[in-house]
């Protein structure tokens, strides 16, 4: 039985790791803040945001084929479920921040 258990649940630990990592990189990019990522400005924000935002929704998107068991789907089912989140949560964020340097001046 304990053998049976450890053929089973051998995916979680893999998860576990690779989120473990990402998030892991994404902490120590957070603590060094290296120079050349906090002075690049792309978009109106650091570089080193848009490293941060890039690295969360790479780990969303391995959550939601992993968790909702997409992965043994086909491809186009994937695409059809990740796609709008690569597109609509870049999108709103550069609204969000084009709408945050909005300064408003009464003519």
């Amino acid at each position: 039985m304990a053998n049976e258990t450890k053929k089973g649940n051998w995916w979680i630990w893999k998860v576990f790791w690779i989120l473990l990592f990402v998030t892991a990189v994404e902490v120590v990019l957070g603590i060094i803040k290296p120079p050349f990522m906090v002075e690049t400005i792309i978009l109106g924000t650091k570089l080193l945001n848009h490293i941060f935002i890039i690295l969360t929704l790479v780990k969303a998107a391995y959550i939601v084929m992993t968790f909702m068991h997409l992965g043994h789907e086909k491809k186009s089912l994937k695409w059809t479920i990740i796609a709008p989140m690569f597109i609509l949560i870049p999108y709103l964020l550069f609204i969000i921040i084009v709408e945050g340097f909005y300064n408003h001046t009464i003519m």
